[in-house]
């Protein structure tokens, strides 16, 4: 746990109404630590977000903020209520030894998470169906004229201003695995080029939709988490919903399941279905960016090389054809 961000947790609760005495539990840290609030007496729960300094500014995070409460107005689609503050700030700044950190609290919303031990295929159908929605409602939303948040182009995932880093900073590549990884981004590039970002494939997008961001409650599914939604292909979701998972010899059928429960609302013909290899490849590349940006954090440092054998057998396979989905 990092503590500091424990104790910017604490140092927001009376912003919100928390009483003293009020608990703090970390539930997880990635970019963001986040954190369960329960107060003295047990009868409110809530769930606050320390950001990490630097990585979204306030207009950013309103951003967010605005088009998840906005799927939630305009469509079926369950999220998170955004609670605001005392003063009726969504946006809470927190200063911190002359820095600023930057506070959101969220309703507790109850369910558990899809096993991903017992993955079955009807998970990425209700994955696909999902995320078309979100996309047929980001191409009719009229974004507030202030919106901002970045882009998961090519240039910011892998390109030369990458967001995350680097994928060659991953610590444990050889040199023949650097080498066919390299083919592989030369290769995402070069279709990504062609593919181009016409206005039914490119907008805005959660960016992170995978099962660890659905809290499923009865017949109720959540999505939770749209910290990285910005603008990108439509089909970069794809590669979200396989997030480290993307060597799994199911991922065929994981993918016919999502392209069909995307088309249940959303029309998908076969030259851009063609096209999830890339988008898969292309993520894979950006969570090695990511774990070689976190080397010093325990999960990195445990998965860090199989994920990178894991990483060069995917790049193999894609090389070979589209044959990531054989």
């Amino acid at each position: 746990m990092n503590d500091h961000d424990a104790i910017i947790a604490e140092l927001a609760l009376p912003s919100y109404g928390f009483a003293s005495g009020a608990s703090v539990e970390l539930i997880n840290r990635s970019e963001n630590s986040t954190f369960l609030v329960i107060d003295p007496l047990g009868t409110r729960r809530a769930v606050l977000r320390v950001h990490r300094e630097g990585y979204h500014s306030a207009d950013e995070i309103r951003s967010e903020l605005a088009w998840m409460r906005a799927v939630s107005a305009d469509t079926t689609i369950s999220t998170p209520n955004v609670l605001p503050t005392i003063s009726g700030d969504l946006v809470l700044t927190v200063p911190d030894d002359g820095r600023s950190r930057h506070v959101v609290l969220f309703d507790f919303v109850r369910g558990v998470e899809p096993d991903e031990g017992a993955l079955v295929d009807n998970d990425f159908r209700t994955l696909g169906s999902l995320t078309a929605r979100l996309h047929n409602h980001a191409r009719q939303w009229a974004r507030p004229p202030d919106f901002r948040r970045f882009s998961w182009d090519w240039q910011a995932t892998i390109g030369p201003d990458p967001r995350w880093g680097r994928w060659e900073s991953l610590d444990g590549l050889a040199t023949d695995a650097i080498a066919v990884l390299r083919a592989a981004s030369d290769q995402v590039g070069r279709r990504l080029a062609i593919f181009g970002k016409g206005p039914d494939d490119f907008g805005l997008i959660h960016a992170d939709l995978r099962l660890t961001n659905l809290l499923v409650d009865g017949e109720t599914t959540h999505v939770i988490d749209f910290d990285d939604c910005g603008d990108s292909w439509n089909l970069y979701d794809f590669g979200s919903a396989v997030s480290f998972i993307e060597d799994d010899p199911r991922l065929g059928a994981w993918a016919a399941a999502w392209l069909d429960g995307y088309r249940q609302h959303r029309q998908l013909d076969a030259a851009q279905a063609e096209m999830l290899g890339t988008f898969v490849m292309l993520r894979r590349l950006v969570l090695m960016a990511w774990m070689g940006s976190h080397s010093g954090t325990e999960e990195v440092r445990k998965r860090g090389l199989i994920f990178a054998e894991g990483s060069v057998e995917v790049a193999e396979r894609y090389l070979s054809g589209y044959g990531l989905f054989r």
